[in-house]
C-alpha cells in the first residue's frame, strides 16, 4: 500500500514507541587518536554469520581517498559488503572507499557495513589502520567476547507455531493447515528513515494484545532496508543494532500472543523517476518498483540469518513490485521481477525475486517465504510461469488487492487467482478500501474464505481511514468503521 502523504504521517510521530533491546549485545571497540578513530560494531549475530559495521573518523589532514585495513583473528570470513569494496586475503581485509564517499575531510566520519561468516569465536579486530596509519592507539579495544553472543531471540514462551509449506497449505509441525488472518502494522518502514524513531505509536505488551483481541493469529511488519543495514543517512539511533534489536523485540512479542510474524522489504536503495514513481531520492524513502541489486541481497542474507533458527517468522520478499509500469512489455516486467539485472525503464541494478531467494536460502534460512507479483502485487496472472526456484520447497504466493486495483473482483480472482492457490500457497499480505467502510473487503474475505485462503488488512495504525487506510482509531484497539469489518469477521471465524 502506499502511504499517505508525509504530513499526514507526521501529525502521529508523537506516539512513537522506540524499542530498544540487547537480545544481540554489540561489541564495539573504539577510541580516541589524533589520527583516527574506528568504532567497529557487530549489529547482528546468528550461528554462522553476523552483520558488521564500521565506522572511521578522521582527525589528521583531509583525505581524497581512504583504505581501511585490520586482520580477523578468529577465522572471521566477509562475505558482502556495502558503502566501501570490501576484499580479503586471508585474515586481513580492506575496505576502500567507493567512488561516491571517497572524500573525508578533518574531522568527517564515513560508515560501512559488511556481512561475514564466522565459527568457533567472533573476536573484535585487535588494530585498525587508515591509509596506513593506526587508529585507535591512545586507548585499548574492548577486549574480545570469551564466547559467541547469545543469537537467538528471547525465549517468549508463545504460541506461534513453526510453519513449512505442504501442498498448497502452510502447515505446523505437526501437520495442522494455519491460514494466516491478520493486520499489517505500518511504521518501521519510514519512522527511522524519516528520522523520527522506529515505530509508528506503541509496539509494547498491551498494544500486540490489543490485535490478538481481534482474533488475529498473525501480524506483517514492514521494514526499511537501509534502517537494517545502519547506512549512513538514517540516523545512528533509529539504525542497525538500535533497529534490528527493535524488530527483534517486536517479532519475539507477537509470537508470545500467538501472531505469525511476517517481515518485509518495503523501502528499498535505488533512483526511480519513471511512470508512478513516488520519490526521486535515491534514498529508501519511498516504495521503488523492484529491490535493488546493491543492498537487497545483503538485507535478506541478514535478516534471515537472524532469523533462521525461528521457523514460524515468515519472510515476505518485497512490499508491492511494480516494473510493469516502467516497460510497456509484460514480458519483460515479468522477467525483471523473477531475474532482476538491468530491467527497462528502471537505471538501477535490480534484485530478482530469484535473487533474493537464494540470499534467504544462502543464509541458512529454510523458512517460508512470500513473492508478490506485478501491478503492487495485485497481479498474479503470470506468477507460476515466472515463479522463482526454492530449493527449500517453501514458496509462498503474496497477493494485495484494494478497490481501487484492477483485479479486484471476483472474476479476476476466480481467473488469476485460483490457478496459483491450486498449486502454492496464496495469502494476500494487505486487504483494504479507501471508503472508511467495509463492504469490499467483506467481498474479499468471503472469497478468501471459500477457497480456504488467508489474509491481512492494512492497517493498524491510527491514521485517518480514507488516506490510510487505518483499521483503528486508538491502538487499544477501537476500530474505525472500515476496521469494524475486519474485526467482527475474525471473531466470528474465532468465536
Amino acid at each position: 500500500m502506499r502511504h499517505p502523504p508525509r504530513s499526514v504521517l507526521l501529525a502521529f510521530a508523537g506516539a512513537v514507541a522506540l524499542v530498544s533491546g540487547a537480545v544481540v549485545p554489540v561489541v564495539t571497540a573504539q577510541g580516541a587518536t589524533q589520527a583516527c578513530t574506528v568504532e567497529y560494531t557487530v549489529t547482528s549475530q546468528w550461528d554462522s554469520g553476523f552483520q558488521g559495521s564500521v565506522r572511521i573518523t578522521n582527525n589528521q589532514a583531509a583525505l581524497s581517498s581512504w583504505k581501511l585495513t585490520f586482520d580477523f583473528a578468529g577465522g572471521q570470513k566477509v562475505t558482502q559488503g556495502w558503502n566501501a569494496k570490501w576484499s580479503q586475503s586471508g585474515t586481513a581485509v580492506t575496505a576502500a572507499n567507493e567512488s561516491y564517499n571517497g572524500s573525508l575531510g578533518t574531522g568527517a566520519s564515513v560508515s560501512a557495513g559488511f556481512l561475514g561468516s564466522w565459527s568457533g569465536s567472533n573476536p573484535v579486530p585487535a588494530a585498525f589502520k587508515l591509509n596506513g596509519t593506526t587508529c585507535n592507539v591512545d586507548t585499548e579495544p574492548t577486549p574480545p567476547p570469551t564466547s559467541p553472543p547469545p543469537t537467538d531471540p528471547p525465549p517468549s514462551g508463545g504460541t506461534a507455531p513453526a510453519l513449512h509449506v505442504s501442498g498448497t497449505k502452510l502447515v505446523d509441525a505437526g501437520g495442522k493447515a494455519r491460514r494466516l488472518l491478520g493486520v499489517n502494522r505500518s511504521g518501521g518502514e519510514f519512522m527511522c528513515v524519516q528520522g523520527y524513531g522506529i515505530w509508528d505509536g506503541p509496539v509494547d505488551d498491551a498494544a500486540i494484545q490489543a490485535i490478538a483481541d481481534w482474533k488475529a493469529n498473525a501480524i506483517r511488519i514492514p521494514l526499511n532496508e537501509e534502517c537494517w543495514l545502519g547506512l549512513a543517512n538514517v540516523k545512528p539511533e533509529y539504525a542497525g543494532a538500535h533497529y534490528i534489536d527493535a524488530v527483534k523485540e517486536l517479532v519475539a512479542r507477537a509470537e508470545a500472543h500467538g501472531l505469525t510474524p511476517i517481515v518485509e522489504m518495503h523501502w528499498n536503495q535505488g533512483q526511480y523517476t519513471g511512470n508512478s514513481a513516488g520519490c526521486s531520492d535515491v534514498h529508501a524513502t519511498c516504495q521503488k518498483p523492484m529491490p535493488d541489486a546493491q543492498y537487497a541481497p545483503s538485507f535478506w542474507s541478514s535478516v534471515a540469518g537472524t532469523f533462521k533458527d525461528d521457523q514460524a517468522v515468515v519472510f515476505d520478499l518485497f512490499n508491492e513490485p511494480y516494473p510493469d509500469r516502467a516497460t510497456s512489455s509484460t514480458t519483460d516486467a515479468w522477467k525483471c521481477w523473477r531475474d532482476g539485472g538491468t530491467c527497462p525503464g528502471i537505471s538501477y541494478e535490480v534484485a530478482g525475486m530469484q535473487d533474493l531467494v537464494d540470499a534467504v536460502r544462502g543464509a541458512g534460512a529454510k523458512n517460508v517465504v512470500m513473492a508478490g507479483g506485478l501491478a503492487y502485487s495485485n497481479d498474479l496472472s503470470q506468477w507460476l510461469t515466472y515463479r522463482p526456484t526454492d530449493p527449500a520447497g517453501n514458496l509462498a504466493a503474496a497477493y494485495h488487492v484494494y478497490n481501487f486495483n484492477t483485479c479486484s473482483s471476483e472474476s479476476c480472482w476466480n481467473s488469476t487467482l485460483a490457478p496459483v492457490a491450486a498449486q502454492v500457497p496464496l495469502v494476500a499480505g494487505e486487504i483494504g478500501e479507501n471508503t472508511c467502510s467495509h463492504g469490499f473487503v467483506d467481498q474479499v474475505m468471503k472469497w478468501f474464505d471459500a477457497h480456504d485462503l488467508s489474509y491481512l488488512g492494512w492497517t493498524w495504525n491510527t491514521w485517518d481511514c480514507s488516506s490510510g487506510p487505518s483499521l483503528i482509531s486508538s491502538y487499544d484497539g477501537t476500530p474505525t468503521a472500515y476496521g469494524a469489518g475486519l474485526r467482527d469477521h475474525l471473531r466470528a471465524l474465532n468465536p
